[in-house]
């Protein structure tokens, strides 16, 4: 073989090659891209006192079953950013550890239901009911969509430890990425890893209205919980455990409990 044929042999295995790496590129952009079709729908509630770690859970539940995360939290918090008539009033409920009232929360609620189509696989409540009187409310709208809750998982959860995880918590507003001082600090003190710009402390993560937000949570959410049971779809989940475990514990219960994609 002449070097020039040993080129062009060369050249062509190159060329080979080439096509195939593309091809496989493609394949995988396309298994990335892909929408994905659950054969399982599902609609979970989850409950927990702030800090059990629903913020956590939550977004893993809406990857893992394509459904939509309704967080009550962080809609009231956008109208807080945006110092809306709503968000003030809800500021002041919030600061003084109380829990908003129904008629604010319920109308974010159905709207989100009714038109975010991340919710045609399902949902994710995170937040709400924190009523017995929420709870037969979001009944009667799913009955009128023809639907029903699979489950409702209870994030369980010393009060002194949540203290201790809450107080020394800070957040980046903007995107709502959360540090600890202790257990996941920032890179640089009170600085967001991604952007640089300044954590903050919410307002109402301190000792004292962290004691008064569970006070309230525990008065108003156990007969919720207690509603649940009755309809046999509670489900306990010990929080305490390292994230990883709890998602691994929720995980096997939702798969038990979704229902079947009609």
């Amino acid at each position: 073989m002449t070097v020039q044929d040993e080129l062009e042999y060369l050249k062509s295995l190159v060329s080979q090659l080439n096509d195939k790496i593309h091809a496989l590129e493609a394949k995988a952009k396309d298994a990335v891209s892909r929408p994905k079709t659950p054969a399982q729908q599902l609609r979970t509630i989850l409950v927990g006192p702030p800090g059990a770690g629903k913020g956590t859970q939550a977004p893993r539940i809406r990857e893992e079953f394509c459904v939509c995360h309704i967080a009550t939290g962080d809609l009231l918090r956008d109208q807080v950013s945006r110092n809306t008539k709503l968000g003030i009033e809800a500021k002041k409920i919030m600061d003084n550890g109380g829990l908003v009232r129904d008629d604010i929360v319920v109308g974010m609620i159905k709207d989100q239901l009714d038109t975010n189509q991340a919710c045609k696989n399902g949902f994710v409540l995170d937040g709400f009911p924190r009523t017995v009187p929420q709870a037969t409310m979001l009944d009667a709208m799913l009955d009128a969509r023809k639907e029903k809750l699979d489950s409702v998982v209870q994030l369980l959860i010393e009060d002194q430890l949540l203290i201790s995880r809450i107080t020394g918590r800070f957040i980046h507003p903007a995107s709502g990425r959360s540090y600890h001082k202790e257990f996941n600090p920032p890179k640089k003190p009170m600085t967001d890893d991604v952007t640089g710009e300044p954590l903050i402390q919410r307002s109402d993560d301190n000792v004292e209205a962290l004691r008064k937000r569970l006070k309230v949570f525990h008065e108003q959410t156990g007969p919720v919980v207690e509603y649940y049971k009755k309809k046999n779809i509670w489900h306990p989940i010990d929080a305490a455990q390292a994230p990883n475990v709890v998602w691994e514990n929720l995980r096997g219960v939702l798969n038990k409990t979704a229902a079947p994609k009609s």
